[in-house]
């Protein structure tokens, strides 16, 4: 007889939350090695002695970790969400009789205590120091990389300068304000770092910049990650415009972060030729960091000799031409250094007139000139370093070890969702980065412990 499933309405339930969430659960496994009990203590601070209790901070985490785990981006829906879902509400200490807190409280406490305690920042930290605990993360090879994320800003307001951009009134947003700010702030860059103008300044969020690199030309920001190639262990992430001279810059701060939180330092650092500048490979060395890492050497033009053709003999200071010339330093201009070098000057090489004129090469070589010239960076030894190491075998496995980072955009982006930044100017991409950050490792601990299933 077919059966029939009749609502008899009862008063009461016995429902317990622990029983409801299996063994198995992904919730489980990661509230098994989630240790947020240093919460409360950093907090302090940045809550007043008298008045109203407010909302739990670990809760507030803990629902902002569970969102990004399962890409759950709207605060709104998330709160939904807990509401709704039982496992939800046992992973976040929520008893079926306690209200959830409404969406407002994560952007309060979002601009204002979690950014004034760096308490994303700390949680990912320990986090980290845990991985290095417990034997998973190493610095011996480490990769570094940047994809961009579509940022939440206009295409329509934009100005072409920063001295465009409003100082006061209604138009000066917050992500105004912080982008000004920084600029005040902002820290040197590496000596002979070349920055171009920005060409366009959104006016809903300056610290983004213009992206074409998947064909779209949006305002985006740079999402750069340093992972341990053994085990994919995140060991920093760092927002920052995308724009490619910003990747060695944040490069280096990550670098400088792990060197003074957790006094290590990579001994083998690979990356695509974006990191291929002189200025950085220079300061990797001179760091004790052997880089392995692509030069983007240019062409020259079709059928011409370009200037990896040519070879540079450090011992006479000069270069050799394919056709077994030499090239010897004319003069040393004015301002050698690495202020002078990111204008432009640097040592100038020049063949002989009396060589290039009657060679065979010269169509090849220097067809509209009467010698052919070089021009020879202070930083082009570190370059020099770096192409002979890219012949080695080592250099090959470290660039296959490499694609690693990409895996871990992949799973950022496409499984948990991050395709566009919420949050406006670099600090707010930066929180969203390091929560997602946060949420690979918590991932990657729970495989090795509990063996959570790849596709989890």
């Amino acid at each position: 007889m077919m059966g029939r499933q009749i609502d008899q309405g009862a008063l009461f339930y016995e429902v317990r939350q622990e029983d409801r969430v299996p063994t198995g659960h992904l919730l489980r496994r990661i509230d098994a090695i989630l240790d947020l009990s240093f919460v409360r203590k950093v907090m302090a601070p940045h809550y007043s002695h008298g008045g109203r209790p407010s909302i739990d901070p670990e809760l507030l985490i803990r629902m902002l970790l569970m969102g990004y785990l399962y890409g759950i981006r709207s605060e709104r829906r998330l709160c939904e969400e807990v509401d709704l879902n039982l496992a939800f509400r046992w992973f976040c200490r929520l008893g079926l009789d306690l209200r959830v807190p409404d969406h407002s409280s994560f952007s309060k406490n979002r601009h204002g205590r979690f950014r004034e305690s760096g308490i994303l920042r700390e949680l990912f930290e320990r986090i980290v120091e845990q991985c290095f605990a417990m034997g998973l993360a190493d610095t011996t090879v480490v990769a570094v990389d940047g994809t961009h994320v579509t940022a939440n800003a206009s295409k329509g307001r934009i100005v072409p300068t920063d001295a465009d951009l409003p100082r006061a009134g209604k138009d000066a947003t917050r992500a105004v304000r912080d982008y000004l700010a920084d600029l005040d702030e902002a820290a040197p860059d590496l000596p002979g770092t070349v920055r171009q103008p920005p060409t366009a300044i959104s006016l809903s969020d300056p610290s983004s910049a213009v992206s074409t690199k998947h064909g779209k030309r949006v305002f985006a920001y740079g999402l750069n990650a340093m992972i341990d190639t053994a085990s994919g262990v995140v060991l920093d992430v760092e927002a920052a415009p995308a724009r490619k001279a910003d990747e060695p810059e944040a490069a280096r701060r990550m670098i400088e972060r792990t060197r003074q939180r957790h006094g290590r330092t990579p001994g083998i650092l690979t990356a695509d030729a974006a990191y291929g500048a002189g200025t950085f490979l220079t300061w990797a060395e001179g760091h004790d960091i052997e880089p392995h890492i692509p030069m983007a050497e240019k062409d020259g033009e079709e059928g011409r000799f370009a200037k990896k053709d040519f070879v540079y003999d450090d011992a006479r200071d000069l270069y050799v031409c394919p056709g077994g010339k030499r090239l010897e330093r004319s003069k040393k201009m004015k301002g050698t250094g690495p202020e002078a070098w990111s204008k432009g000057l640097g040592m100038s090489y020049s063949a002989k007139v009396r060589d290039c004129r009657p060679c065979a090469l010269k169509l090849r070589c220097c067809p509209k000139t009467e010698v052919r010239r070089l021009r020879r960076s202070i930083f082009e030894p570190a370059r020099d370093r770096a192409l002979r190491r890219a012949t080695t075998s080592a250099f090959a496995q470290n660039a296959r070890l490499r694609m690693r980072v990409e895996r871990l955009f992949a799973c950022i982006k496409h499984n948990d969702g991050l395709t566009r930044v919420r949050l406006r100017g670099c600090r707010g991409a930066g929180e969203q980065f390091t929560i997602a950050a946060i949420v690979q490792n918590l991932k990657i601990i729970a495989k090795s412990t509990i063996g959570l299933p790849d596709h989890a």
